[in-house]
């Protein structure tokens, strides 16, 4: 026999191990789950992982976002400069354009003005007060009526040729010398000058006075006149276009006659 121990009583038995009581439901309160009753499960915190991830997103967008409005910026800006450019460039094309025209223009203007010098000198019948002035030398003349036998005298100017004689066709100058009083050769223009299609004004050469009149004689003839007196005769001396203007009146400064 082995001998007890000490601490046990003698002749009793191991006490047996009481079972675990499990939680009892309340009174009246059914075991399991209660019907409409949907468990919450639990919510894991997110992985570092996706917000790294997130992060790079919202930047890789930004950076896309900034990149497309920079290119953007950048088309807009080239456009611009090669809309400013051309625009420019039609500019001063047409700027040197018009300039160039202008100085060919004057250039020739003044070939032309250089060409006429030294002017000639016209001289009319002496039976007719020996009419003179000076035209340029790069005119015509072409004398339709010499009044040899009397009657009228009529000479026609043109730059290098004298057109045909008719009433419609214009001339750098005419030049008549009739055998009638002086006050109604001016009285022929005074339904002109009174409708406005002439101006009048005072001409005065040679001492001696006489008219000017300025604009349309016909429909097709506008230009400019003078009207004065030799001895029993009247002159007129007319241009038939607006462009001679220059020349005509410096032509008229030089007119001399004898009394």
């Amino acid at each position: 026999m082995n001998p007890q121990s000490p601490y046990e009583p003698q002749g009793q038995q191991p006490l047996p191990q009481q079972p675990v009581m499990q939680p009892q439901p309340f009174p009246g309160q059914p075991m399991g789950p209660q019907p409409g009753y949907t468990p919450i499960p639990p919510v894991a915190p997110a992985p570092m992982h996706a917000k790294t991830s997130k992060k790079w997103l919202i930047l890789t967008f930004v950076f896309i976002f900034t990149t497309l409005a920079a290119s953007g910026g950048a088309v807009w800006a080239y456009m611009n400069y090669r809309d400013q450019k051309y625009n420019t460039d039609s500019k001063v094309s047409t700027a040197v354009a018009a300039a160039v025209k202008t100085q060919a223009d004057k250039d020739a203007a003044d070939f032309l003005e250089k060409e006429k010098q030294p002017n000639r000198q016209f001289t009319g019948p002496a039976d007719y007060g020996t009419l003179s002035f000076d035209y340029p030398k790069t005119w015509s003349v072409y004398e339709a009526k010499d009044a040899t036998s009397g009657g009228t005298y009529e000479a026609y100017f043109n730059p290098v040729v004298v057109p045909p004689v008719s009433t419609t066709q214009q001339y750098a100058l005419h030049v008549t010398i009739e055998d009638k009083d002086y006050d109604k050769v001016v009285d022929t223009y005074k339904t002109l000058v009174s409708k406005g299609d002439l101006v009048s004004s005072s001409f005065t050469t040679n001492e001696q006075t006489g008219t000017r009149l300025d604009g349309a004689f016909t429909k097709d003839i506008r230009g400019q006149a003078v009207i004065f007196k030799i001895r029993d005769k009247t002159v007129t001396i007319r241009s038939d276009a607006l462009v001679f203007k220059q020349d005509f009146d410096a032509l008229v400064k030089t007119i001399s006659f004898v009394k």
